[in-house]
């Protein structure tokens, strides 16, 4: 053994671009990319990070591959900053690469993303990540980071698995952040972050897609337009206390307050739409849907509003949407 830690990143957008640039830089680390749209250029010439707190950087992981089933052998960290679409999908291509000493780790949007990795592969340990990076790809193999910057992690426990073992995985992964040089907050139960996000992604990453205005445009618009995004939030915290998360009260006017401090915000998901993307519709709105119809819990606006942005999606695939 040459006591290098194997790990392979799984999609290499904005985001993804900025973990990779975070474990690069880390010595113990060999690296490994899947890049799918963005392939030829970052196997041509590697990543440019333009950081506000890093700097300027370009550098070439240890390899790129355009598939899994590219590489042999298997990893000691599988890292998921695709955007969770087809997870089943995502999942099933990353058997050949995975053993059950392999951590897999998931830095997505969204909420139900661990099942079908669990799923499919039992006996690993998932770390379960909340995002906060300000980043875009401006083109492709080529990423702005603004100033903001933190990650939320914790277990998505295991059964099989003893807690200790877990913990040390958790441990040994969060020790390579803190090498990279990257902000991190262990969560002793990081399904609440999750949650937290959801209901603001739920809010205006769907508002943003079917209107294509701004949130602070959007927030002027009527006097109707702040109630009922404050009802859509409410709807989503109540499925997810249903659900066993425990959100804590108030975190309505706390989401609030943040985006009235924000100038108008343009989100990802209405990105994705001018781009003609599909969108993670599934784990952002689909699985708070099915949960509530599944504990009987009322949600007359979140179902109206996922079924305009699913009608957006499908006409995104189709490739029906005006022009």
């Amino acid at each position: 053994m040459d006591g290098k830690i194997d790990v392979l990143l799984y999609g290499v957008g904005a985001i993804g671009s900025f973990y990779a640039f975070i474990l690069n830089r880390v010595p113990s680390v060999r690296l490994t990319l899947v890049a799918r749209s963005n392939y030829e250029a970052v196997k041509a010439n590697g990543i440019t990070l333009n950081s506000d707190i890093h700097g300027k950087h370009t550098f070439r992981p240890f390899k790129v591959v355009n598939n899994p089933t590219d590489v042999a052998g298997h990893y000691d960290y599988i890292v998921c900053v695709n955007k969770a679409i087809n997870q089943d999908a995502v999942a099933k291509s990353l058997t050949p690469v995975v053993s059950d000493t392999t951590t897999i780790v998931l830095i997505q949007n969204g909420v139900g993303n661990e099942d079908p990795f669990r799923a499919q592969f039992p006996n690993c340990s998932i770390l379960s990540c909340v995002t906060w990076v300000g980043a875009t790809q401006t083109s492709p193999g080529i990423v702005t980071h603004i100033k903001s910057e933190n990650t939320e992690i914790g277990l998505f426990p295991n059964s099989l698995l003893s807690p200790t073992l877990e913990a040390t995985r958790l441990s040994d992964f969060t020790a390579l952040l803190k090498a990279g040089n990257t902000k991190f907050v262990v969560e002793p139960n990081v399904q609440i972050r999750r949650w937290e996000k959801v209901v603001w992604n739920v809010a205006w990453n769907a508002i943003t897609s079917l209107t294509q205005i701004d949130t602070q445009t959007w927030l002027h618009s009527s006097p109707d337009a702040i109630p009922l995004t404050k009802a859509l939030m409410e709807e989503v915290i109540e499925v997810a206390r249903k659900s066993g998360v425990p959100m804590r009260d108030g975190l309505v006017d706390e989401l609030f307050t943040k985006i009235l401090a924000l100038p108008g915000v343009y989100t990802s998901m209405q990105k994705d739409v001018v781009a003609r993307n599909p969108l993670e519709i599934d784990v952002i709105l689909g699985v708070p849907v099915r949960k509530a119809r599944e504990l009987g819990v009322k949600i007359p606006v979140l179902e109206v509003i996922y079924t305009l942005v699913a009608a957006v999606d499908y006409g995104v695939r189709e490739g029906k949407l005006f022009p």
